[in-house]
């Protein structure tokens, strides 16, 4: 299945994709809709009920979940990246958290206004929780996995270096793009190995694969769920791979107008113009 939230005039909806169209369903979103058991067979009664339905060409699409209860991030965890960071493959997960109030939508626009002079960008895969999980084995966990997302972890990179803790540089409002769907797992596998890209304008700046992961999905879901629950719509990002503009020599940080594109083979493709409203570079 894939799943996705449609803005539609009357408020968003939870949507299922099927023959060509988007299928309404009775959810204001796609994390609303899966916290109900038996959403399943709810989403396709809605699609042999012949529900509403909106053509996928055209449709405007918010961030397929928008309340989410947790979003907890993982750095450190592409072995491509941390080799341009210098530092040594972590024995465990290192993480932090975001806010729902970071979320936007796939082809939003991103404002950063004049906050930050040092805008980068960290294409990722996103983990989306469709069961509740605590204390979980890798088995448990990848069982509680609903499926995947993708997600671009915009960072304000000098205001994370102010101190040690990241999450003031991760955690600014709408600047992290999720979507365009929630592809379910028993349609894609990260371990099979998606291809992971970002581009700025035209420009391809990171280009990878989810086999680079050091902790893959089901780990970082097991090893999360040790010490916080997980419930439905809960989002677990994985980290981005190489080629970060932090990482570069000389460093390169988004400019004001540049489009972000950001995708992951067999998920989708998010699109986002960056606005600076001082005009100038953020470099």
């Amino acid at each position: 299945m894939r799943l996705a939230t449609v803005r539609t005039t009357a408020g968003t909806r939870a949507a299922l994709q099927h023959d060509g169209a988007w299928v309404l369903l009775q959810a204001t979103d796609a994390g609303e809709l899966i916290a109900r058991d038996g959403w399943r067979e709810e989403a396709l009664a809605a699609v042999a009920a012949d529900a509403e339905r909106l053509p996928l060409e055209g449709a405007e699409l918010a961030a397929p979940i928008l309340r989410p209860g947790k979003i907890v991030c993982c750095g450190l965890n592409y072995h491509d990246h941390i080799v341009e960071t210098g530092r040594e493959v972590p024995e465990y997960p290192t993480l932090f958290a975001k806010f729902a109030d970071t979320l936007t939508g796939p082809n939003d626009g991103i404002e950063v206004g004049g906050d930050s002079q040092k805008v980068d960008w960290e294409a990722e895969l996103a983990v989306v929780i469709g069961a509740p999980v605590r204390r979980a084995s890798r088995a448990e966990a990848e069982a509680a996995i609903l499926g995947y997302t993708v997600s671009n972890d915009v960072s304000y990179r000098d205001w994370q270096s102010r101190t040690l803790q990241w999450f003031q540089g991760k955690a600014w409002d709408a600047t992290t793009p999720i979507g365009p769907v929630v592809v379910t797992a028993d349609e894609i596998s990260p371990r099979d190995g998606l291809e992971i890209r970002c581009l700025v304008d035209d420009e391809v700046v990171q280009l990878s694969n989810t086999r680079e992961l050091v902790f893959d999905a089901a780990d970082l879901v097991a090893y999360v769920s040790q010490f916080t629950r997980l419930a439905p719509g809960d989002i677990v990002l994985t980290g981005t791979p190489g080629g970060v503009g932090l990482g570069r020599s000389p460093q390169r940080f988004l400019r004001d107008g540049e489009v972000l594109t950001t995708s992951i083979e067999g998920i989708g493709t998010l699109v986002n113009r960056v606005s600076i409203s001082n005009g100038g570079d953020a470099a």
